[in-house]
């Protein structure tokens, strides 16, 4: 069975990568254009994709994630002549495996071939563990599954665990999988807020006081650090950390020691450390606003949770899952909800993430009373007015076709790729509003007659602002 698919412009090199891969026993496919491999990709089940050059689509990086989107995921290396070191940072920002460039070295690449494909086959063979404690987490995208795999990664050991994401995503949520899936899971799960820690009393809270410490100090009290001995310390929004603390708690990191406040010996406790933050530590390192040591100790291991736009096909598991959690907590029956509840659900951006959805949620039923199923008009005004909007918006005028007769200012006529990207957004915004026209706006029919899946079609017909009929 083919593993292996070289997709390059250039097909002399394509086929000669292709005969020097089956002499060392890795058989191949090639193609030379990116629509001609997404053909291929979908109807057999490739573990490794070869993307070079010289593709009529133009820069091969910009199409990372429609690959990534293939049933059968493969992984992709970047083949390339080109030494850009930005363009290698962004193919690997876009989940490339790898950046190699021509000429190749045949023996590196065999090697990274190998790696790849042990790993695709470890990783879509179930090796994560099926009684992993999701903790309430639910999704089964791609990039949702991505995750858990590291929670299940970070729950083996005991390195400190940094997790990013935006306000609502679900991090303490996370978090605490990676502490029930641990040994450390029959011990003390410690949350320290440092958004709403008071300044003042920091080092009270988290480090204790001996009785006389301070005036109101009438008894000795242990520290969040001392109670999560044993168990898990976690730091949600550390980066609200105030710089003060930042030092401080970077020694009780690198020794597991401290002093309570008006102590004079120091006490140790032995705890896990995880953090979480909505915020670019790496820029705020930067701006001198976190402490580069400090961050460093701090991502020991890094997961970074998507944002609920990113995850759109996890919606619908979502929305049944919180209504029927809902449901029994106010001991009502389960409510339905109309294909259009879903729909406007589908269009609307979530900048609050996972937690609007669910506070979204608990208004619609609320406003449902008696009603045994959920229509649109069970959803807040402003969600509905805000979707009703974007339906309305113009599509971005970014693609605007050149005519014969249309003269381009002085430093304004686009290069070959730019136009060749105008185009194709211009053709894809047609095709959707074509099918849009004959499908009557319908989803599954619209679904069925492009070949599209339900969260593609929903983000294509969300980028171009196309409403449905």
């Amino acid at each position: 069975m083919t593993d292996i698919l070289i997709v390059d412009g250039d097909t002399a090199f394509a086929g000669q990568l292709a005969e020097s891969l089956l002499e060392h026993g890795f058989p191949s496919d090639s193609c030379d254009s990116l629509s001609k491999a997404l053909g291929i990709l979908h109807t057999g089940a490739f573990k490794a994709v070869l993307l070079g050059d010289d593709l009529p689509e133009g820069d091969a990086v910009k199409h990372l994630s429609l690959i990534r989107e293939v049933p059968s995921f493969p992984e992709t290396i970047i083949v390339t002549r080109r030494r850009d070191p930005d363009i290698a940072e962004r193919a690997i920002q876009g989940g490339a495996w790898n950046y190699i460039t021509k000429p190749l070295n045949l023996q590196r690449l065999l090697v990274l071939l190998e790696r790849v494909i042990t790993y695709h086959t470890k990783v879509h063979s179930g090796f994560c563990p099926v009684s992993l404690r999701r903790q309430g987490i639910i999704g089964n995208s791609r990039a949702m599954l991505s995750c858990l795999d590291s929670v299940a990664q970070a729950a083996t050991s005991d390195i400190n665990v940094l997790l990013i994401g935006e306000t609502g995503t679900g991090k303490e949520l996370f978090a605490r999988s990676i502490h029930k899936n641990s040994t450390r899971k029959n011990k003390p799960f410690v949350v320290v807020d440092c958004a709403a820690m008071p300044e003042n009393l920091a080092e009270s809270l988290l480090f204790g006081h001996e009785r006389g410490a301070f005036t109101s100090a009438d008894a000795p009290t242990v520290g969040l650090i001392k109670q999560a001995d044993q168990g898990i310390l976690f730091l949600d929004e550390v980066g609200e950390l105030p710089m003060s603390l930042q030092k401080v708690f970077l020694r009780v990191l690198e020794g597991r020691s401290f002093r309570p406040v008006g102590g004079t010996r120091e006490i140790t406790s032995d705890f896990r450390l995880l953090a979480a933050t909505n915020r670019d530590l790496e820029r705020m390192v930067e701006n001198e606003e976190f402490r580069r040591d400090l961050y460093f100790r701090l991502r020991g291991m890094h997961i970074r949770l998507p944002a609920l736009r990113d995850i759109a096909e996890d919606i619908n598991e979502m929305t049944c899952k919180f209504i029927q959690r809902h449901c029994e907590k106010l001991n009502m029956s389960t409510k339905g909800f109309s294909p259009d509840f879903l729909d406007e659900l589908m269009h609307y951006d979530w900048p609050g993430n996972v937690r609007e959805l669910i506070h979204t949620l608990e208004q619609a039923l609320s406003r449902a009373g008696n009603d045994a199923v959920l229509f649109p008009r069970h959803l807040p005004k402003a969600i509905r007015a805000r979707i009703a909007r974007r339906a309305m918006e113009p599509a971005s005028p970014d693609a605007k076709p050149l005519h014969h007769h249309e003269i381009a200012p002085p430093g304004a006529f686009p290069s070959l790729r730019t136009y060749r990207d105008q185009q194709i957004a211009q053709g894809e915004e047609r095709y959707l509003k074509n099918l849009m026209e004959i499908t009557g706006g319908d989803i599954p029919s619209s679904c069925s007659m492009s070949g599209l899946s339900r969260a593609r079609l929903y983000a294509l017909l969300k980028r171009y602002g196309i409403p449905r009929k």
